[in-house]
């Protein structure tokens, strides 16, 4: 969609984040010349007219909100299969982006972002309106400082809930509150509850709570309180603990009544710990930065021919070399020092001068005079000069150490892989390559540097050129790798380590046990990766499974952290056919965690029961099950009836036994 126009008027140039139902773009209102924010819906949304009710009630509500820290609605429309939106475009980037670049928050920052959001929030709840979807993605920095919360997509007034299904699921899973997920009843609390989960996040740098998918998280509200921060890090001020507390509780009926309540609190708990005003500060590496390298550039309009105007002679175009308005100049006051050139003293003039030693009496040659004062100007002059290049030699010194040596790291965004690594290197900068996850930029692209663009670094560092390798997919990960590393490789593919605790692996201990999804997995920009330690081997009883399948064997093995290193086959008759009879070493044997287990399987075969079946039938069916067949009949008749068989029915028999049968006629 870049480079299309939106009821000709609304330019789109480059995108900005991706949702569910929706993309956000950077484009331009050409009516009115200024930048907005478009958010384009799924074309698939277009023809569900409840869908398009939902959303102009969406524009129509927030667009009456008055606050400075609500993201402006300035238009609403439906072009061709693309409903769409027209909002304010907040340069600057996301608390999510904020947090990923520089982790938890100091109490007076975190309430440096929250009061704005919480007061903003309050307004729409004095107008009856929920957000219903408070995470860090919605929570908006701009460059200046300005905090403010966007994407009231799933807001709705109260009074016209009915118009949305049941069966549609609002919110994100790490931030819904369990009246959400117990009956999908959402009000001004369920927001409360959720600001609350936010805060813990900019406290402690991760959610309260962390599953295998977004069910689980969402259900473990609803047995669980939400931890106080100052359990996960240190120096978090009790007064936050209660507020989170507060904020999260269970009933509804506990929580703050509305948003406003919430940060009234807030701004008394910042006046009681005395917390100083913070300007936040704009994530470096946003979205809306990149967006911002590959916007669309119009062309610029044809230069208008005028008629020359006569000049007189010697006159001059004063309105291209004057600014507006002349500037002051401030000239600071000296006292004045008047300079005279250098004249020889009359030969009268002997000026007061101590008498050198000698025999008393004796007055001073005029010459000796003029040689010493000669001698002293030339000691004055050369260490005038010695201190000069001194100072000379230090301030070049100083310079190098302190700006020389450093070079800002050029902008590459938007070129390709070649010219971004000669751009680099013609500002004196080695270079590599790395690949980036993007699920905007195009692969083999060029998403951005590393350092970012406009960091000053060494020149003759080697900077990174970040290359596009495509939608994130989760990287080959191998058990024993270190942490860190692992943790970088899946921030590389444009996903989020999270830390899911220790299990037993054979793996070093401290090492990476395995990650959650599987290596390879495809998954949204920024999805959450569950990184494993391990605890290393521990001690384990392997388990009885005698008489289970293979499938089953294998499955009960591995939970107790055992591999199945081989299979072998023997016969048993006391055990069902083709089940287990046991391991090596036995049931009940000690072990370590990640060893190996040899499954031992029953070779025999469960014996049919082929009575009543003609001779023809019994021999094809035992012979498949690999079995000798001996037929005893008076007359030699494959269509005469079963009436005995050497082996019961249900019984274990070796394959290559002889089994007899019995027909008559």
């Amino acid at each position: 969609m870049i480079g299309q126009m939106l009821e000709g008027r609304y330019r789109i140039d480059a995108p900005i984040a991706r949702g569910g139902m929706s993309m956000v773009f950077r484009g331009v209102d050409t009516r009115l010349d200024r930048p907005v924010a478009i958010k384009v819906m799924d074309p698939k949304f277009a023809s569900d007219p409840q869908f398009l009710t939902r959303f102009e009630l969406e524009a129509r509500a927030v667009a009456k909100l008055k606050h400075p820290s609500l993201v402006a609605v300035y238009d609403q429309g439906v072009d061709g299969e693309h409903p769409f939106l027209i909002m304010e475009l907040v340069e600057g980037g996301t608390l999510r982006e904020l947090l990923r670049e520089r982790g938890p928050m100091p109490p007076h920052a975190v309430r440096a972002v929250a009061e704005p959001v919480l007061y903003a929030i309050g307004v729409a709840h004095a107008n009856g309106l929920v957000h219903r979807d408070i995470k860090p993605e919605n929570v908006l920095i701009s460059d200046s400082g300005d905090v403010k919360i966007a994407d009231f997509g799933l807001v709705r007034a109260v009074a016209e809930a009915k118009i949305t299904s049941d069966s549609v699921i609002l919110g994100t899973a790490a931030y819904l509150s369990p009246e959400q997920v117990t009956s999908g009843h959402a009000d001004a609390r369920s927001d409360v509850y959720s600001a609350g989960v936010l805060i813990f996040e900019m406290l402690t740098g991760r959610t309260p709570f962390t599953g295998d998918n977004s069910l689980s998280i969402a259900l473990q509200r609803v047995e669980k309180d939400v931890p106080s921060p100052s359990r996960l890090i240190n120096g978090v001020p009790p007064e936050f603990d209660e507020l989170v507390a507060h904020a999260t509780a269970r009933e509804p009926a506990h929580r703050y009544a509305d948003a406003t309540q919430m940060a009234g609190d807030l701004r008394r708990i910042a006046r009681e710990l005395q917390l100083p005003e913070y300007r936040v500060p704009a994530p470096k590496e946003s979205a809306e930065h990149l967006s911002a390298k590959f916007r669309v550039t119009p062309a610029p309009p044809a230069p208008q021919r005028h008629a020359a105007r006569p000049v007189p002679v010697g006159a001059t175009d004063l309105t291209t070399r004057l600014p507006a308005d002349a500037p002051t100049v401030h000239v600071p006051q000296h006292n004045t020092r008047v300079m005279t050139a250098a004249r020889e003293l009359p030969t009268e003039y002997v000026p007061e001068y101590a008498p050198p030693p000698g025999p008393p009496g004796t007055p001073p040659h005029r010459d000796d005079l003029i040689e010493d004062r000669g001698r002293s100007r030339r000691k004055v002059a050369i260490w005038l000069g010695i201190v000069l290049i001194l100072a000379i030699l230090l301030g070049i010194g100083g310079w190098w150490l302190g700006v020389g040596r450093y070079s800002s790291v050029p902008s590459i965004a938007g070129l390709d892989t070649q010219k971004a690594i000669a751009t680099l290197q013609d500002s004196g900068f080695k270079t590599q390559t790395r690949n980036k996850a993007s699920d905007m930029i195009p692969v083999g692209s060029v998403v951005g540097t590393d350092p970012a663009a406009g960091t000053r670094v060494v020149k003759g560092s080697t900077v990174a050129v970040l290359v596009s390798s495509g939608k994130p997919t989760v990287p080959n990960i191998t058990p024993g790798q270190d942490v860190k590393t692992v943790e970088q490789a899946i921030r590389d593919a444009g996903l989020t380590p999270s830390e899911a605790g220790e299990v037993s692996s054979t793996a070093p201990k401290g090492t990476v046990a395995k990650v959650d999804p599987a290596p390879g997995t495809i998954l949204p920009a920024n999805a959450m990766v569950q990184v494993y330690k391990s605890k290393g081997s521990q001690p384990v009883k392997i388990p009885d499974v005698r008489g289970k399948t293979e499938d089953e064997a294998r499955a009960i093995l591995q939970r107790a952290g055992l591999t199945v290193s081989s299979t072998r086959a023997e016969f048993n008759d006391r055990v069902k056919g083709g089940t287990v009879i046991g391991t090596d070493p036995a049931a009940g044997s000690s072990a370590q965690s990640g060893d190996g287990v040899v499954l031992i399987t029953n070779s025999g075969v469960e014996m049919p029961n082929v009575l009543g079946a003609t001779v023809a039938n019994a021999r094809a069916k035992l012979e498949a099950l690999g079995l000798q067949v001996n037929v005893r009949q008076l007359v030699s008749n494959d269509g005469s009836v079963v009436v005995s068989q050497s082996t019961a029915p249900g019984g274990t028999v070796e394959t290559g036994s002889t089994i007899t049968i019995v027909a008559l006629p």
